[in-house]
């Protein structure tokens, strides 16, 4: 398996540029709007718990990547019902995509590992 320097393999590494990517969207859209910067704290956070090796991350990898997908998943539908139809919107939507998606494979791969 390809890994980074880290430790950390490509899946990771993309799960964490996406992350960065939305949660940095987030955090500067309408600046300082309160819920746009705790959305992206919370991708933020999500990753951290995600990926750090703490062992009571480790043991609860499953509930996170859940909490993780569903987390990604509202912050795209609540767009689709309040969101404004942006350039920039869509984008970010592409990139939460691509990060559930993401995220989704790499616990599927993580349960068939056994990791």
């Amino acid at each position: 398996m390809n890994q980074m320097r880290s430790g950390l393999d490509w899946l990771a590494g993309l799960i964490i540029l996406l992350t960065i990517a939305t949660a940095g969207i987030h955090i500067s859209l309408l600046f300082p709007d309160v819920v746009f910067i705790l959305n992206g704290l919370g991708f933020l956070s999500l990753a951290a718990a995600y990926f750090l090796p703490i062992p009571l991350f480790i043991q609860k990898r499953k509930w996170i990547a859940w909490a993780y997908m569903g987390y990604t998943l509202i912050t795209i539908l609540l767009w689709v019902v309040i969101g404004e139809r942006s350039t920039l919107g869509f984008a970010t939507k592409a990139i939460e995509l691509a990060l559930l998606i993401s995220v989704w494979i790499d616990y599927r791969r993580r349960r068939i590992e056994g990791r």
